[in-house]
């Protein structure tokens, strides 16, 4: 009897300390998601400013420092860098 409550007990704290593991780890990959999806669409409209912007003398490099921008900072970043780079 005294060790089947040992196993039901270990058995509760593996599930609780997972479920509160669980927890921890989503919030980081929520945030990690935000910023791969504000690249993606900073990076495209990067790409469709600087195809517009061609004929016009508007254009914004891409290189890993603007790519950061845009990441953390989204579509707001682009328009930064647009006012920044021209």
């Amino acid at each position: 009897m005294e060790t089947e409550m040992g196993v039901f007990l270990t058995f509760g704290g593996a599930l609780i300390l997972i479920f509160l593991l669980g927890k921890a780890l989503v919030v980081p990959f929520k945030v990690v998601l935000r910023l791969i999806l504000n690249s993606i669409a900073g990076a495209v409209l990067i790409v469709v400013i600087n195809f517009i912007g061609m004929n016009i003398g508007i254009w914004i490099p891409m290189n890993a420092v603007n790519s950061f921008a845009v990441g953390i900072l989204g579509v707001p970043g682009v328009v930064l860098l647009l006012l920044l780079c021209n």
